[in-house]
């Protein structure tokens, strides 16, 4: 299952993880984050130990959101050692997303 990350929690879970980071931006009305939820789920699943997935609710948690500069969403920022290496704006495949998860 994704973590709930939040504005509270993302220094944290985040910036200081020894592992890959994907963190999906999307908001409940967001009709193509919809799309990408279960996607992100399935990698959560997928590479449980081996990476950190997470979710935050653009709505709720605006400072990380305004930090990253995420105006479209879904965004996909991954993260290695607590700097961004890639991103992926609007819905994706999840072959595409674990790719880039992987080889970054």
């Amino acid at each position: 299952m994704a973590i709930e990350i939040t504005d509270s929690n993302f220094e944290e879970v985040v910036m200081k993880s020894d592992k890959p980071v994907l963190v999906d931006f999307w908001a409940e009305w967001c009709g193509p984050c919809r799309m990408v939820g279960p996607i992100v789920e399935e990698l959560a699943k997928d590479y449980e130990g081996k990476a950190v997935i997470g979710k935050i609710d653009v709505d709720s948690n605006p400072n990380v959101t305004m930090q990253f500069g995420v105006r479209n969403i879904p965004t996909i920022l991954f993260f290695k050692n607590g700097q961004v290496v890639d991103k992926q704006v609007g819905a994706a495949p999840k072959n595409i997303l674990a790719k880039k998860l992987i080889h970054n």
